[in-house]
């Protein structure tokens, strides 16, 4: 899921992000307007694992604070007393914030310019102060709670090598991803699934092929559609994740708690699909097309011809190929919604991009959605066919592990 574009420089961050503010916005609420506030703060890092779990953090703060004041759920890792009359928006703004500032000290300026404008139009008084105290100590909290989830780890990643011949050394990106403490799993590794195919199988015929001809730079067998496509799904940063979410979150009708309890689940949903894909990634290490491809002749597959200059639509993220991280992310983010909205009829979900200038692409199903955000992985010549399929299947597993995780409503 992270590329290159990890890289970005702070001018190009600005550039997306004021692209991204001309797209359509839905608001239904305090917790929906933090939300897209904080996802363009979180979306600065050059670090999107990184980026997620702050979102995560972020989250379940917010619900933590606002659930503390409606009494909806059950607690989930923060137990308070509120003052009576406590201001939710208040209490949303404040856990926003204080979670943001211990996560990206360096956005201090665009934090607290986001904070005035969540909590600038609630009067003064003890609905404010009591309603701000909530948000901090239910951030705090959370804070404090994740401190050891292992979320920074030493580098010990030893490239594959034989003595005395040149490896790139370039390190793969957080190889300690996988062992970091999950939300709702039991352990990292508890969707991992099976080996990647055999280079002499047929599912490995036809994803090597398939990858090779619609992957590549120049491809023409690509088409047009299928270009915006890969080219909208080259971001990776929440920024293009939450808007999906929030278009269900915007529909009419909500309740400020329950949109609280959605925006957690989905963040920990999608936080803990990083964790197992980056478990399964470096206990597999397959290899991208791009080095596939360039050395078909190692594969002993007749069906499989190298082409020693082959190059993919997008540069290939620094780290191994199985699973497909954005194919778990969108499916756990999927699952989560689907479980939301039920029976309802589906509201029109959409995003932009900053990778394709602000393009905006809707869907009417969320599985639309999460199959578009599959075969753009392939477009973009990253991943194979199979890989997606096993991503999706994993991020639909702790989707629905998610929802069942996150008490349930007691009134």
């Amino acid at each position: 899921m992270t590329s290159t574009r990890w890289r970005l420089n702070a001018g190009l961050w600005l550039l997306a992000a004021l692209l991204l503010a001309g797209a359509p916005r839905a608001r239904a609420d305090v917790v929906t307007d933090a939300n897209a506030k904080a996802a363009d703060i979180a979306s600065k890092h050059p670090a999107t694992p990184i980026s997620v779990r702050m979102m995560a953090i972020v989250q379940v703060s917010v619900f933590e604070a606002v659930n503390a004041i409606t009494a909806r759920y059950p607690a989930f890792r923060v137990q308070m007393t509120p003052a009576p009359g406590a201001s939710v928006d208040d209490a949303v703004a404040a856990a926003t914030r204080t979670a943001l500032l211990k996560l990206m000290p360096a956005q201090q300026a665009a934090i607290d310019a986001d904070y005035q404008a969540l909590i600038g139009p609630v009067p003064d008084g003890p609905a404010k102060t009591n309603g701000i105290a909530v948000g901090e100590q239910a951030a705090t909290a959370v804070l404090a709670s994740c401190a050891n989830d292992g979320n920074v780890a030493p580098d010990t990643y030893r490239p594959h090598a034989i003595a005395g011949v040149y490896v790139p050394t370039l390190l793969p990106a957080v190889p300690h991803w996988g062992k970091r403490t999950p939300w709702v799993m039991a352990s990292p590794d508890q969707f991992r699934p099976g080996p990647p195919p055999s280079l002499t199988s047929a599912t490995w015929t036809r994803d090597y092929n398939e990858v090779k001809a619609l992957g590549s730079k120049n491809s023409t067998q690509r088409t047009p559609e299928q270009t915006a496509i890969a080219k909208f799904w080259e971001a990776t940063a929440p920024a293009v994740y939450w808007p999906v979410a929030r278009s269900v979150a915007s529909a009419p009708g909500r309740d400020i708690t329950d949109n609280a309890r959605l925006l957690a689940v989905a963040a920990m949903a999608m936080d803990d699909g990083l964790t197992a894909v980056y478990d399964a990634k470096y206990t597999y290490t397959f290899w991208r097309p791009i080095t596939a491809i360039r050395n078909g002749d190692l594969s002993k597959n007749d069906a499989t011809v190298a082409e020693p200059g082959w190059t993919p639509f997008i540069d290939t993220p620094m780290h191994p190929e199985y699973p497909c991280a954005h194919c778990i992310v969108s499916s756990a983010l999927g699952a989560v919604l689907v479980a939301e909205i039920g029976t309802d009829p589906v509201p029109k979900l959409s995003s932009a991009s900053s990778t394709a200038g602000g393009a905006v692409r809707t869907w009417t199903s969320v599985s639309d959605f999460t199959q578009e955000v599959s075969m753009a992985r392939i477009l973009d010549g990253v991943h194979y066919r199979n890989s997606t399929e096993v991503g999706m299947a994993m991020g639909k597993k702790i989707g629905e592990l998610a929802v069942q995780k996150l008490p349930k409503a007691t009134r």
